[in-house]
């Protein structure tokens, strides 16, 4: 399994609105929960079981000067 993340780009902040399980490359599955979604869309699959080790490793890949809040389910990513 992993974790889709999807989320919109606030300024240098990257919201993380929804969190979704998906069976590893299941690209059918990831189409349907972004289709009809407009322009400015974030979305990333982690192949992690844990939304929190999920939400860690985009906080990590983040540029300097951006940061990450996570609004699905309020975890705090740590440096």
């Amino acid at each position: 399994m992993s974790v889709l993340l999807i989320g919109r780009w606030d300024a240098d902040t990257l919201e993380i609105e929804e969190s979704h399980t998906v069976d590893d490359g299941d690209q059918e599955a990831i189409n349907i929960l972004l289709n009809g979604r407009a322009g400015g869309w974030w979305a990333c699959e982690y192949l992690v079981d844990r939304h929190r080790d999920t939400v860690q490793m985009a906080y990590e890949g983040l540029a300097p000067g951006e940061c990450l809040v996570d609004e699905a389910e309020g975890f705090d990513p740590t440096a």
